[in-house]
């Protein structure tokens, strides 16, 4: 993890999509503790991606999106060091729960405000 300067917060504007993540994930997706991401879905999207903290109005760091696939049980089980979800209610409630594979985090120096749109739950779209 890099906490990310002054100098480079011009280009993280360029970033056109932000994902929303619960606070607590979303820090340890930024300390680089969390790599994989649980999802009900598949995702296509790649790249740099923002990264928000749910309920907060603010874009907390960036991360690159690189991989997503589906999760079995036994690769939940065998890779908790990558998704910290204790249990496996974490795949609960999924009819398929997919990985949503991050790399290269790095948290801002400050959060940059932004303004969600209805509708936006998952993504947001800058």
């Amino acid at each position: 993890m890099r906490i990310m300067t002054q100098m480079h917060m011009e280009q993280a504007m360029d970033i056109k999509k932000g994902i929303i993540v619960r606070p607590y994930w979303a820090d340890l997706i930024l300390c680089g503790d969390k790599t994989w991401e649980i999802r009900g879905s598949n995702t296509q999207i790649r790249g740099i991606v923002k990264i928000i903290k749910s309920r907060t109005g603010m874009i907390y760091g960036e991360a690159e999106l690189y991989d997503a696939f589906p999760l079995t049980k036994e690769l939940f089980h065998e890779n908790y060091d990558k998704h910290r979800v204790d249990r496996l209610s974490g795949m609960l409630g999924y009819e398929t729960p997919y990985a949503w594979v991050f790399r290269n985090a790095e948290k801002y120096d400050q959060p940059i405000p932004y303004q969600r749109k209805p509708g936006q739950v998952i993504w947001v779209n800058f």
